[in-house]
């Protein structure tokens, strides 16, 4: 360990001051790493299960108020819409904002935390979700205007909200998980996912059954009073998990990477992990002047010349790009479900009337309890059982090359498999399929790879950019396909939509060949960066600088 000496000052002051400035600087570059090398190496304890239930509730949430708006929009076609439905525009706006809002926040809370702090930025996105989510709940209409153009604004702010969710609590993840469980901590986090899935489809069918009598008692279709305060419960309910994270996220410590190669302050981030490992924290005079390291600094110019060279740009080229190929089929694929729900036998219901409305309802919720169990969350959690020993760039290849021929199938088959009866099942199973591959595959990794890859200067708001890209392909997916599907009548382009997923999926394959494997690897080596002499010197007053050392 590093040895310190103390010197008197013509001041009377106390200052401790290295031997020999080359020797200060070698100390300090040997500190950075030892520090690190404690993260990396940590046993798996109490704080790392906090910062997954503290970052998964976040997801949980996000996918909550994400999926609940499927669900109710039916509820705003009985009570708002003309013939009780959404027109398409009304319909695609309400799902589409939140998508929409979800690429702005990435980008901007994913450049925020790189630059102010991750625990600094950490539950702001929070009270976004909550605030937004609360006053689409209480969102009425009048004159001068309509209650789906307030719903569209506030769902777009939650968007925002959401998108910082994800550079923020996959960095915050990442930067305090050891080596060995770092893909099972960040595929914890994002398999909360499937759980919020499922959640608004069980929350819904509960509200659907404890108004049943309400909907029933009804006069006419055209006055539903009752399926007003349904929808309104269901999303105002969205704001009960992200309330009770809120206060852990706040109080979440800063992460030691960001202070140590972003606020360069090796004694500071060096204690942090101490109270962080062995939850002991010393008390720390904060008079003391502050030392800092010179280190790479992030700037516009450094990120060009980092990200310019061909090994950095087809990382994050190869990371965006799998992202954005993804999410066109992830999203799209949810344009089949109302015929996977009529193979079923929860598609639209015989019954007209208020019973109508009811059956529907209750049809629309159990459908989507089937298919979040049957193929989103066993995905998620099957990736991670492997994902820290199969590795993430296998899984990802398999995923890719897989959904390949499985969409090749459904495309190029699709008259016959929705012929019969008998063979719908078979294309229900392959829908299901799709998604366990989806989620025992890229959408997991696509994820995961980007919060490991880059250096911590760029880790965030490299992360934000490549999530971007996959809501970019997600809003082509509900905006473009959404508008191709009918093309020759009702859901007629499907079959050549599938089609164009196959496309995607096979162009995901040699996507992911362009990344390197980042299991079993440190996230400085994974950086592209030389670690020795990452430390250039030191910059400031120092209150003392390391000596020579003894051990």
């Amino acid at each position: 360990m590093a040895s310190f000496h103390e010197k008197s000052s013509s001041n009377n002051s106390n200052e401790k001051v290295a031997t020999t400035a080359g020797g200060a600087v070698h100390v300090l570059d040997e500190r950075r790493r030892v520090a690190l090398a404690e993260i990396d190496n940590a046993k798996f304890s109490w704080f790392h299960a906090k910062v997954c239930i503290v970052a998964g509730v976040g997801f949980f949430t996000d996918a909550y108020d994400i999926f609940a708006i499927n669900i109710a929009s039916t509820m705003l076609g009985y009570v708002y819409g003309q013939g009780q439905r959404l027109n398409k525009s009304q319909d695609l706006g309400v799902k589409v904002a939140t998508p929409v809002g979800t690429l702005v926040g990435q980008l901007l809370f994913g450049w925020l935390a790189d630059v102010v702090g991750r625990k600094r930025m950490y539950g702001v996105e929070l009270m976004i979700i909550i605030v937004s989510t609360f006053a689409q709940a209480l969102s009425g209409e009048a004159h001068a205007v309509k209650i789906i153009g307030v719903l569209i604004v506030w769902r777009f702010i939650m968007g925002v909200g959401i998108g910082g969710d994800y550079p923020l609590s996959a960095v915050i993840s990442s930067e305090f998980a050891s080596t060995k469980i770092r893909g099972r901590m960040m595929t914890a986090v994002f398999a909360s996912q499937g759980w919020g899935n499922f959640t608004a489809a069980l929350v819904a069918f509960i509200i659907t059954v404890a108004y049943k009598n309400a909907i029933l008692a009804e006069a006419s279709i055209t006055s539903l009073g009752s399926v007003d305060q349904m929808w309104r419960l269901l999303i105002g309910l969205g704001v009960v998990p992200g309330v009770v994270a809120l206060y852990f996220r706040l109080t979440i410590p800063e992460t030691p990477r960001f202070t140590m190669d972003i606020e360069r302050n090796i004694d500071q981030a060096t204690q942090d992990i101490k109270t962080v490992l062995t939850n002991h924290k010393d008390n720390v005079d904060k008079d003391l002047l502050v030392q800092r390291i010179e280190a790479p600094k992030a700037s516009w110019a450094d990120f060009r010349e980092h990200f310019g060279q061909l090994k950095n740009f087809k990382i994050i080229f190869g990371t965006a790009y799998s992202w954005f190929a993804l999410d066109i089929a992830f999203y799209g694929l949810g344009l089949n479900s109302g015929i996977i729900l009529q193979a079923i036998g929860f598609g639209t219901p015989v019954t007209t009337g208020v019973r109508g409305v009811y059956d529907n309802l209750s049809n629309i919720c159990i459908g989507n309890l089937i298919l979040s169990a049957a193929g989103l969350i066993p995905g998620y959690w099957v990736s991670f059982l492997f994902i820290d020993s199969w590795g993430r760039k296998p899984i990802q290849l398999m995923g890719f090359i897989l959904l390949t021929i499985l969409f090749v199938i459904m495309g190029f088959g699709y008259d016959k498999l929705t012929e019969t009866e008998s063979t719908r099942k078979a294309f229900v199973f392959l829908y299901c399929l799709a998604n366990f591959f989806q989620n025992f595959g890229p959408n997991t990794t696509t994820f995961v790879i980007p919060g490991e890859i880059f250096p911590t200067r760029y880790r965030s708001t490299a992360h934000g950019i490549s999530a971007a890209s996959g809501k970019l392909g997600a809003i082509v997916a509900q905006v473009g396909f959404s508008q191709l599907k009918d093309i020759g009548g009702p859901n007629q382009f499907v079959q050549h939509i599938l089609e164009i997923f196959a496309f995607f999926m096979l162009t995901g394959i040699f996507s992911t060949l362009l990344l390197p494997e980042t299991m079993g690897r440190s996230l400085e080596d994974l950086s592209n960066e030389d670690q020795d002499g990452f430390v250039k010197g030191t910059k400031g007053p120092a209150n003392y600088t390391a000596g020579p050392s003894t051990a």
